[in-house]
């Protein structure tokens, strides 16, 4: 479907609020920018921010909610041969993909470096991503377990998604804290895929 005018404009005013307070936080530090100022800095008034974002943390997570709906996506497209670690691979990979071809820092590795320190270094900004990862695990396991019930039940299927995405979300925090490049963190996540895969494979 083509994206309209109006779409666009939202688009790329998503965008800009976000290089806008990546490049702050760079400068001043996270804890020292307002949301006032990345208002100004991106000249927007502080009400826009606030239509696109709740918070200052909510900009560091621009496309939490696409990921959301992109996973589900997945999951209801399901092919008939697809067993549950089939349709989490799937969801991954579309997921990861747009990360990296069309997500908030997609080719500005300075913004995804000042991203990373943030989020290894700020409470708040942890507790968020923390907030959002339990949501995506608990929406994603309700539609597990609609979508495969003669396998999952509610715990197995809270489970399955804990394994699955605890893996990948501890396998890039840990490399984020050695200091790996973007490559390199995305090829950590994927080696977590495949351990949590192995166990998976008899859903």
């Amino acid at each position: 479907m083509e994206e309209s005018r109006r779409e666009r404009k939202k688009r790329q005013t998503r965008q800009l609020l976000v290089s806008t307070a990546l490049r702050l936080f760079a400068e001043q530090g996270y804890e020292q920018t307002t949301v006032a100022q990345i208002a100004a800095a991106a000249d927007v008034a502080t009400k826009t921010f606030f239509n696109y974002f709740p918070t200052k943390e909510d900009v560091l997570f621009a496309q939490a909610e696409q990921y959301m709906d992109m996973a589900a996506d997945v999951v209801a497209r399901r092919a008939p041969e697809d067993g549950v670690a089939e349709v989490l691979l799937k969801a991954y990979k579309q997921v990861i993909t747009h990360y990296l071809t069309a997500g908030p820092m997609a080719g500005d590795r300075e913004l995804a470096q000042v991203y990373e320190q943030v989020l290894l270094t700020v409470p708040a900004v942890q507790a968020r991503a923390l907030h959002l990862m339990s949501g995506l695990q608990r929406k994603l396991a309700g539609q597990l377990e609609e979508a495969f019930p003669d396998r999952l039940d509610p715990v197995s299927a809270a489970a399955v998604v804990g394994v699955f995405m605890g893996g990948v979300q501890s396998a890039g925090n840990v490399a984020r804290e050695l200091g790996q490049s973007e490559e390199e963190i995305v090829a950590s996540m994927d080696r977590s895929v495949e351990i949590a895969l192995r166990g998976l494979r008899s859903f």
